[in-house]
């Protein structure tokens, strides 16, 4: 994943995440903001109450994998939090999951 689409000041996930945009269910949420930039950025949050470090790497590549491939994504900054029950997923529903949040925030956006 090239740097360009990746949030790394602290500031600015704070800043997507006390937007107050958010879409989840009950494995992630996904808060988001505007950006003025020509493509989209993320971030990936994830506690270290989820497993050890091992599985918490694989489920962020995993994610990161997931993000690269989708191509045609609006301008918008996201920070992706994983939640605990996330772990029992295979890749298959972790993409499913992630991307009907990505099709949420396009229609909640599209609403307003």
């Amino acid at each position: 994943m090239k740097k360009q689409f990746r949030v790394k000041k602290s500031k600015e996930i704070d800043a997507i995440i006390n937007h107050r945009q958010s879409v989840g269910s009950k494995f992630f949420v996904i808060y988001y903001k505007e950006s003025n930039k020509n493509h989209f950025r993320f971030a990936i949050s994830i506690g270290k109450k989820y497993g050890k470090a091992t599985q918490r790497n694989l489920i962020k590549r995993q994610i990161r994998m997931i993000f690269q491939t989708k191509k045609a994504m609006p301008s918008y900054d996201f920070v992706v939090v994983v939640r605990n029950n996330a772990k029992s997923l295979k890749f298959k529903e972790i993409k499913d999951n992630l991307e009907n949040l990505i099709n949420k925030t396009q229609e909640t956006e599209n609403k307003r």
